[in-house]
């Protein structure tokens, strides 16, 4: 899955960023929460790595 076929959702706590990201076709959401001054991008790669993860070990990726 690339970048741009997933959705994600970006909220600011404090210092971190907790990025979802979500597969639209089946629902799948993963969250990963990472230091703000990694920046935004850097953490919706790693959450959409981990996306395509979980995916993969489901057969649906």
């Amino acid at each position: 899955m690339a970048l741009g076929d997933a959705l994600f959702e970006l909220r600011r706590i404090g210092p971190s960023v907790r990025v979802a990201a979500i597969d639209p076709r089946t629902n799948t959401e993963v969250v990963v929460v990472g230091a703000a001054a990694a920046g935004d991008a850097a953490l919706m790669r790693l959450a959409l790595r981990k996306l395509n993860t979980v995916l993969a070990g489901r057969g649906g990726g």
